[in-house]
């Protein structure tokens, strides 16, 4: 069975990883950024050189593909290679990096195969630097307005620098005749760490991901009464922070007699004045609750909606601040990633995917499914993300056969 190369695979983590190096293991490489741009030009130049022709879109989408024997749709593999601040060497990048490597092992091995095959990177996947994340995707699959996302302006700059202008300078720029479509792409496959402990933990070599999950993101406000932290005794207070915390024990207790699969995060807090001689009048925090079940969310939200008017004298208000259906990937392409994996002899786990991806937008648009590979310790979206190469060459492996079983049929 032929298999890919483990000295490519390294070469390719170890050179990209030199892109936006922190000198600290990882990376900040932001999207459409120099060391983006640099990133960009070593994919362009290594794919160019196995012989794939590559273009990009009106979004900086890249798209190097290799012909087929056959007039046919193209095969899509790919992620992307922004990364966040001070994030890890394997986080969208390795998707990158193991569809180049199957693509490259398929022109060495000389492959028969009927279909073009394309590795695709995506532009501002992470939204790090422009807001929102995974736009570029989201413009061509129709989740976005185009003009809304040019008129994104820089969180790293001191002055006023839209996606735009960054688009017009990058030299990446196309032609929107080269977007993704049903006309000149078949499927699409994407391959990632799993950003958590679980295939690590469980001793499984591949994830088989089924879907990624829905999420409901809300806001909660608590209204008190500021005053004298000194002066105010403690059956007059109105104390928004004390109620918040009592409406957080109440929502963790809850949701924690739900489904096992349930995460939630009540991650972002404000506390208004802020200061420690002055009882807080004003709380805010956001509730981040996700479930790949829709009934399980709806469970989330009547627990939600259950929270009292008032808490300890004050008022309590709540809002969606934005949500996400399940998504579910295509169940013949899914088993395709099983069946390659057990031919390669690895251990599998059915899962689904807590974080987003591209691919949850190109569903909408073509067949679609990913892999995914284990993340040591589960760390992601940190400088000490890591995924040995071993394990990178077990995905890569995957990648390539559920390529060829997609070809094939």
């Amino acid at each position: 069975m032929v298999v890919c190369n483990f000295e490519r695979m390294e070469d390719k983590i170890k050179t990209f990883s030199g892109f936006g190096d922190t000198g600290k293991g990882g990376i900040t490489r932001f999207s459409l950024s120099p060391e983006a741009l640099a990133a960009r030009l070593e994919f362009k130049k290594r794919m160019e050189v196995i012989g794939a022709t590559v273009v990009t879109d009106d979004m900086a989408n890249m798209y190097a593909t290799i012909p087929g024997t056959e007039d046919l749709p193209a095969i899509l593999s790919g992620s992307h290679l922004d990364s966040v601040r001070q994030g890890g060497n394997y986080d969208g990048v390795l998707g990158v990096l193991t569809a180049m490597e199957a693509v490259e092992t398929i022109v060495s091995e000389h492959i028969p195969h009927r279909h073009p095959i394309a590795v695709v990177v995506w532009t501002n996947e992470e939204g790090a630097r422009f807001e929102p994340a995974m736009m570029s995707s989201g413009v061509i699959c129709g989740k976005f307005n185009k003009d809304d996302m040019l008129a994104s302006v820089a969180k790293d700059m001191p002055e006023a620098y839209t996606f735009g202008e960054a688009l017009e300078a990058s030299g990446f720029k196309g032609e929107e005749a080269n977007r993704l479509s049903t006309e000149k792409y078949l499927a699409l496959v994407e391959l990632h760490i799993e950003q958590g402990p679980v295939l690590e933990a469980e001793g499984y070599d591949i994830g088989i991901v089924e879907g990624v999950c829905g999420m409901i993101n809300y806001e909660f406000t608590f209204s008190g009464q500021a005053g004298h932290a000194g002066t105010t005794p403690m059956k007059y207070r109105k104390d928004a922070l004390y109620a918040a915390v009592k409406a957080i024990q109440y929502l963790h207790d809850e949701l924690d007699q739900l489904d096992s699969k349930l995460v939630y995060t009540t991650g972002k807090m404000s506390c208004h004045p802020n200061i420690h001689t002055i009882i807080p009048d004003e709380v805010k925090f956001t509730l981040d609750a996700r479930h790949q079940d829709p009934e399980v969310i709806k469970q989330v939200l009547t627990i939600i909606n259950n929270i009292p008017p008032m808490i300890e004298k004050c008022m309590v208000s709540y809002a969606e601040a934005w949500s996400r259906k399940t998504v579910s990937f295509t169940p013949e392409l899914v088993d395709f990633v099983e069946k390659s994996a057990k031919e390669f002899g690895y251990s599998i786990k059915r899962m689904y995917s807590g974080p987003g991806h591209d691919a949850q937008f190109v569903i909408d648009v073509l067949p679609t499914t990913m892999i995914f590979v284990p993340s040591i310790g589960g760390h992601s979206h940190s400088e000490i993300e890591f995924t040995p190469t071993e394990n990178c060459l077990k995905g890569a492996n995957v990648l390539l056969k559920t390529l060829l079983y997609i070809d094939q049929k």
